[in-house]
């Protein structure tokens, strides 16, 4: 029988039941056999008909298919656990931009006249240390960033096949420490004066440090989620102090949750860079090192204080290369020479029904050791994949926030503000922003009937990024119009003097960044949310890496378009990048709008019985 939105209304009740798993209970992990019972029978009056609630022994309400369909729906109240991992999050990324604003400038300015620290505290001053130029320093920074990136992709096996998410945390955090310490050494005075000791030490501290945060993204996300999930892992039906039924949404919770880690992240990001830049101005190099790693060590003091009260799931062995195998056999028959039907065979509707075990029956495989709702989990877990296969067009608009539009703003009047200080616009408008979306626009949306899925947020935020480009390239368009040097604002006059800046107020750029602000907030933020939401339970770290690697993606596909990062070329840059990200926005909505549709029905999919190396229902071994 079916409800609204074509939800199963047994499914709805499975779904919203608490499972009983015989699991046992490691310290300080999350104890899923002592999550209460509600048992009801596919065939009772109560999964049958839309008229009935369900009630668990402690007296929570959970709601049937018609009650989802109709009711509006609330968040829940965030646990406080979660808050101090927003609060490690906002010390790691205080540290890691807090240290990779001032990589420029130390690895391409030379050391200033008569400092041996960097520093160059002149109104005109230049920090710098090392002087190997603009190539080694885009160099470096670039490896840097796809170093940091790539890197989750490892890290996140390593939590979900073996160490756990809390215990790869932990360690990552003490490789980065070490990593922080070889780059304080290398911008030491003793060390500056040798630069090739110095650069040596620096690239040596730049692949350790790369190494503890590829470990660090991936797994704290998820952890800051499963605070909830391990109290309120299913919908159910609270009574407003109107009398007002509502369902208190673990996925609308979950989304408030990843908000303000988000808003954690920026003002971790904002607070760092501000402080960082002066740091070297004014003190040195070692200064702008220091600070990050003395907060960083704020990240390992909080999670020992908090290691028996976070709920935390254990590691459950190979279950990655078991949803690989899953694929491949899935995938048997269905490859062809024209990659038009492969992708058709691919999304043809009994791919994966074709592949679960009560289909295959004797024929199964030996290593298939779960159930069909393990399938139902691994389709929603690639299905959220292919979603992040759009990102990296996104993300290409979006690092033009940190490459060229900085030297943009070099090219307009800048009234005293230094040019790379205007992108903070970009961190204080989410520090501003986040908690409006989340107070009233998300919020006010829902009153008024129109459920802002996750893919709708991700596509608005493509349409976001790409108007933000849009206007990059007409503020573009007008410094070569209106500068005294034409297309070339960044050459020299006949008498030797710098070109004067165009007349154009730097805060014009407002305008984009506020632009790409909001499409984070519809995209970035979302997109960890969907990973969370989607991904199995025992592959979430994994599901997670992907998303982030989309990053190192973009910064590949970057590279593309460095011939157009010059003079007279950057109005056709932001103008291709504009198309590209306006053409993915149309075409991610109608690769999955049909996913869309299913945003409900997927959330609803029950908890599978199959949990790795772990025991599974009924005390098998996975």
């Amino acid at each position: 029988m079916s409800g609204a939105y074509g939800l199963d209304l047994a499914e709805v009740a499975k779904s919203n039941a608490p499972q009983v798993l015989d699991v046992p209970a490691a310290p300080g992990a999350i104890n899923e056999k002592n999550e209460k019972a509600l048992y009801i029978p596919e065939d009772s009056p109560q999964s049958q008909s839309r008229d009935h609630s369900f009630t668990d022994p402690d007296g929570k309400e959970y709601p049937t298919a018609e009650e989802v369909a109709t009711l509006r729906r609330v968040c829940g109240t965030v646990p406080w656990s979660s808050y101090t991992i927003g609060f490690i999050e906002l010390c790691e990324r205080f540290s890691y931009y807090g240290t990779t604003i001032v990589f420029v400038n130390f690895i391409q300015q030379p050391l200033p006249p008569g400092s041996s620290t960097g520093s160059a505290p002149g109104a005109d001053g230049q920090p710098g240390a090392l002087g190997m130029g603009q190539r080694a320093s885009t160099g470096l920074s670039t490896f840097n960033s796809m170093w940091a990136y790539f890197m989750p992709l490892v890290g996140a096996y390593v939590a979900d096949q073996y160490w756990g998410r809390f215990k790869t945390i932990q360690i990552s955090i003490l490789i980065a420490i070490v990593g922080h310490i070889l780059l304080i050494i290398a911008t030491l005075p003793s060390v500056i004066a040798t630069p090739n000791g110095s650069i040596a030490c620096f690239c040596i501290g730049l692949i350790i440090f790369g190494i503890g945060t590829g470990g660090f993204k991936p797994n704290i996300s998820p952890l800051i989620a499963e605070q909830y999930e391990a109290k309120h892992p299913k919908q159910y039906i609270k009574v407003q102090k109107s009398g007002e039924r509502v369902i208190v949404d673990p996925t609308m919770t979950v989304s408030r949750i990843y908000m303000y880690f988000y808003l954690m992240v920026n003002i971790g990001a904002l607070a760092g860079q501000i402080g960082m830049v002066y740091a070297e101005r004014y003190v040195g190099f070692w200064l702008s090192f220091v600070l990050p790693t003395c907060l960083f060590l704020c990240c390992p003091t909080v999670m020992w204080l908090m290691r028996n009260k976070y709920a935390r799931r254990p590691p459950t062995g190979s279950v990655l290369t078991k949803a690989l195998k899953l694929w491949g056999l899935a995938m048997k028959g269905r490859w062809s020479l024209n990659p038009v039907t492969t992708a058709k065979n691919m999304r043809s509707d009994d791919f994966w029904e074709s592949v679960k075990p009560s289909r295959l029956g004797q024929a199964k495989p030996v290593w298939m050791t779960f159930d069909d709702v393990w399938v139902d989990e691994v389709r929603r877990g690639f299905k959220a994949c292919t979603v992040f296969l759009w990102i990296p067009l996104y993300w290409l608009a979006y690092n033009q926030m940190t490459t060229n539009l900085i030297s943009q703003a070099a090219t307009m009047e800048l009234h005293g503000a230094p040019n790379d200080l205007i992108n903070n616009i970009d961190p204080v408008a989410l520090v501003i922003f986040i908690p409006i979306c989340d107070l009233f626009l998300y919020p006010g949306l829902e009153r008024i009937g129109i459920r802002f899925t996750p893919l709708k947020k991700i596509a608005w935020g493509f349409g976001l990024s790409s108007a933000s480009m849009v206007a990059s390239a007409v503020t573009q368009h007008y410094i070569y119009k209106l500068g005294e040097c034409g297309d070339h604002p960044n050459s020299e006059l006949p008498n030797g003097e710098a070109c004067a800046p165009a007349p154009i107020n730097v805060w014009v750029q407002t305008i984009p960044y506020l632009l790409i602000a909001f499409s984070e907030i519809f995209t970035s933020i979302t997109a960890l949310e969907y990973a969370f939401t989607k991904a199995p339970k025992n592959l979430r770290s994994v599901v997670t890496s992907v998303f982030l690697f989309m990053s190192a993606v973009s910064y590949a596909i970057g590279e593309a378009f460095v011939s157009l990062s010059e003079d007279p070329l950057l109005t056709w840059n932001y103008t291709i990048i504009a198309i590209l990200a306006a053409v993915a926005c149309a075409g991610f909505w109608t690769a999955h709008r049909k996913l869309d549709k299913e945003e409900d029905k997927m959330n609803f999919i029950p908890e599978s019985s199959f949990k790795g190396r772990q025991l599974s229902h009924g005390g098998q071994a996975a």
